[in-house]
C-alpha cells in the first residue's frame, strides 16, 4: 500500500498530510468488504473486513500523538466494535474448521448451522452501525484537525518513533509473558496483539525506515503466525464452551474439548519457544 504512493510521488513528506494516504485505502476496503457482506456470506468477506478495520485502528494508535486524545479514542473504539462484529463470525468458521482436522464432522455441522445464525446477527450489527458515514466522517475530521494543525511532522521522524514505542511494547509483553503461568493465556495474547500492532505499523511505515528497524519482520511474521495459531485454539476451545452441543451426544463434546485442549498444549509449547 505505503510503496505505490511512494512510487508515485503522492506520499507527503510530513506524517500530518500523509495520514490520508494511508486511511483512505482502508476505509474503502473496509467499505467494500461490508457492502459484499450483504449478499455474500463468505467468511473470507468478514475476515477482510476485520483486518481493514484492525489496521485502521492501529493507523489512529500510529497517530495518537498528532490527534485529540477523546477524538482518537472514539476513533479506535468505533473500530474495535466493527472488527469485533466481525470477527464473531470468523471464530465460528475457524471453530468448524479444527473439528474437521480433528474428525469430528457431525460436530462441526451442528456448529456450521450455528455459524449461519452468527453470521446473520454480525451482518445485521455492521449494517446497523452505518459505517459508511461513521468511517467517512472520521476521515474527514482526521485529515481536518492534522492538516489545520501548526505543526508540520516530518514523516520518516515520526515513522521512527511510533515504531520504535510498538516495537518496546511487544518488547515487554513478551517478557511478561515469559513469566507468566501457561494458564495465563491472557500475557500470551498481549504478546499475539502488540506483534500486529508492529507489524502493521512497518507494513505503513516500512518505505520511509532505515533498514535496522525492519530487519525483524520475518521473525515478527513467524511469531505472529504462530501466536495466531495458539488464539485460534484457545477462542474455539472457549466459544465451544459457551455454547454447548445440545444436537449431539456429550461424549462427542467431551472428546472434543480433550483435542482442542491437547492441541493447545502442542501449540502453546511452540508459541513459547518464540518468547
Amino acid at each position: 500500500m505505503t510503496n505505490q504512493y511512494l512510487q508515485s510521488g503522492a506520499l507527503p513528506a510530513n506524517a500530518e498530510s500523509a495520514f490520508s494516504a494511508f486511511a483512505t485505502p482502508l476505509v474503502h476496503e473496509a467499505l467494500t468488504h461490508a457492502a459484499k457482506l450483504q449478499t455474500d456470506p463468505d467468511a473470507e468477506g468478514m475476515h477482510a473486513l476485520r483486518v481493514a478495520m484492525r489496521r485502521l485502528r492501529s493507523l489512529f494508535w500510529a497517530y495518537r500523538p498528532l490527534l485529540d486524545d477523546a477524538f482518537d479514542d472514539q476513533q479506535r473504539a468505533i473500530c474495535k466494535f466493527i472488527a469485533t462484529a466481525a470477527g464473531n463470525t470468523r471464530d465460528w468458521d475457524i471453530l468448524v474448521e479444527l473439528l474437521r482436522d480433528l474428525g469430528e464432522d457431525e460436530l462441526a455441522d451442528v456448529y456450521w448451522a450455528r455459524r449461519s445464525e452468527a453470521y446473520d446477527s454480525s451482518k445485521e450489527t455492521i449494517s446497523n452501525a452505518r459505517i459508511e458515514g461513521v468511517l467517512t466522517e472520521a476521515l474527514k475530521e482526521a485529515n481536518q484537525e492534522l492538516n489545520t494543525s501548526a505543526q508540520r511532522t516530518p514523516l520518516e521522524k515520526f515513522a521512527r518513533k511510533r515504531v520504535t514505542v510498538a516495537r518496546l511494547q511487544l518488547k515487554k509483553r513478551m517478557i511478561r509473558a515469559t513469566k507468566a503461568k501457561r494458564s495465563d493465556y491472557e500475557r500470551y495474547h498481549e504478546v499475539r496483539k502488540a506483534g500486529k500492532k508492529l507489524r502493521y505499523m512497518l507494513e505503513f511505515f516500512g518505505p520511509v525506515l532505515p533498514k535496522k528497524q525492519t530487519k525483524h519482520e520475518k521473525a515478527l511474521k513467524q511469531l505472529q503466525k504462530k501466536f495466531g495459531e495458539l488464539n485460534d485454539v484457545v477462542a474455539s476451545r472457549d466459544l465451544m464452551r459457551l455454547n454447548p452441543p445440545e444436537e449431539t451426544s456429550g461424549l462427542s463434546a467431551r472428546k472434543a474439548l480433550k483435542s482442542l485442549a491437547r492441541e493447545e498444549r502442542r501449540r502453546h509449547r511452540k508459541a513459547e519457544h518464540l518468547l
